[in-house]
């Protein structure tokens, strides 16, 4: 391995990295919570408001339509403006629309299904430069040796929400209603958004970081410059240029396509799979809400080791394109084994086959580490947004598919279906499609005109 790839260890340098990570997960924790508190409060809200399966499908997808239609311009911002500033914006935005769901709730009874819906779009257009953000700010404070873990971390974020905010607004809505779910995230997001602003910087302007660490992560592939060179300043980095140069790579098309497979399973385990258990398995909401933690949290250890999997492979030798091919197509076929819940009536082993399929999913979830090591250094906000349009367009197709799924046949049989066969074409992507994982440079560069 090469020094830049294990680099050594400076004597007193500092680790401001893993406070940064940190804040990366917090951040995602509370983007993914204020996801969940519609699924969970979803059977409270479908007696309320009287809504069938495909309404509340609709309802589940509205933040996505808007979250996937602000993943290109968002990569052109965090390549302008830099990571911190506009990530800080984004979590004030998504916090004020949580907390006026809340109050929509009040609204005459014609008018709430649509506010709601306006204010989930809202959220989403806010929430879109929130993994971007990650990726940009990961690839600029972690050494290549060390990305995996550290977008591991930030990515098991959608599990650990489960985690926490399932049993937490299962609890709320059945002591409270379902209108506290909202309240709650809009009152702690102002919270995140302080800490935010105090304690993330670019790797060179942190004022708690050593010249050993700044030197340790540049030495190992980290794009320490990346945010100082952002200021607006005549920048426009998101042309149709450079987005046709990035649709023209196989191997980019193939990690897309990927993520929209895996991110399939992510939107049915955090829109339809509280729903499934109060529905399909006779749980009670609050009952279900703590269920859901079980494979949550298998879901969030299966994130974690697939990310520390695949550094090590890298350290023990192994190519880059092993290192992260090999957990990604294991993890998913960990995930198929869900469709067997078809054929058992013991809620024993529904909730272990749903966790070892979470925990499949959470160890295949490469996607960001992927995007990391592969976008062009000019483009690497761009490229994000690009790689989570096409991941998130599952946002909007899987609510709503499944709803359709679930009105025709009343059951969920065919969903698990659904989201199983996504599974096997993710491993189809990454197999076939993808070929080697590398850097891409972009010759020429992209036009400074759209």
């Amino acid at each position: 391995m090469s020094r830049a790839e294990n680099p050594i260890l400076v004597p007193g340098q500092t680790h401001i990295r893993y406070l940064i990570v940190a804040m990366l997960f917090a951040a995602s924790c509370f983007s993914y919570g204020d996801r969940v508190a519609l699924s969970i409060a979803g059977t409270a809200m479908q007696k309320e408001l009287a809504l069938d399966p495909v309404k509340l499908g609709f309802l589940l997808s509205g933040f996505s339509w808007a979250y996937v239609l602000g993943q290109l311009p968002s990569g052109g911002l965090l390549d302008c403006f830099g990571s911190k500033r506009v990530y800080g914006i984004s979590i004030v935005c998504w916090t004020v629309c949580a907390f006026l769901i809340g109050v929509a709730g009040y609204l005459p009874a014609a008018w709430i299904f649509s506010a709601i819906f306006g204010l989930r779009l809202l959220s989403g257009l806010a929430q879109s430069p929130v993994f971007p953000g990650n990726g940009r700010i990961v690839a600029a404070w972690f050494p290549t040796a060390e990305r995996g873990g550290a977008s591991a971390i930030f990515n098991a974020s959608q599990y650990f929400a489960l985690v926490v905010f399932a049993p937490l607004f299962g609890w709320l809505t059945h002591a409270y209603g379902w209108r506290s779910c909202f309240w709650f995230m809009g009152l702690f997001g102002l919270g995140l958004a302080f800490a935010w602003s105090k304690l993330v910087y670019n790797v060179k302007d942190h004022p708690l970081i050593s010249e050993g660490e700044i030197d340790f992560i540049e030495r190992g592939g980290g794009l320490v410059n990346v945010d100082r060179a952002a200021g607006g300043a005549g920048r426009n980095p998101l042309t149709w240029a450079g987005v046709r140069e990035l649709l023209g790579q196989r191997m980019l098309v193939g990690i897309y396509i990927g993520q929209f497979c895996i991110t399939t399973l992510t939107y049915f385990f955090i829109t339809w799979f509280p729903v499934y258990l109060v529905q399909a398995r006779h749980m009670s909401i609050l009952r279900g809400g703590f269920a859901a933690a079980l494979p949550a949290l298998c879901g969030s250890v299966g994130g974690v080791l697939g990310g520390v999997s695949s550094d090590a492979l890298l350290r023990h030798g192994r190519s880059l394109t092993f290192a992260r091919k090999a957990p990604i197509i294991a993890g998913m076929l960990l995930s198929v084994t869900m469709i067997a819940c078809n054929y058992t009536n013991v809620q024993a082993l529904v909730m272990f086959l749903m966790s070892l399929a979470f925990f499949g999913k959470g160890f295949g979830a490469l996607g960001w580490t992927v995007i990391a090591d592969t976008s062009p250094r000019e483009l690497i906000g761009v490229n994000g947004g690009l790689f989570n349009l096409f991941g998130n367009t599952a946002g909007i197709t899987t609510p709503i598919v499944i709803g359709y799924l679930v009105k025709r046949t009343g059951s969920f049989n065919d969903a698990l279906i659904f989201v199983g066969a996504a599974a096997l074409l993710a491993i189809f992507s990454y197999v076939v499609i993808v070929g080697e994982i590398k850097r891409l440079e972009l010759h020429p560069a992209p036009a400074a005109t759209r």
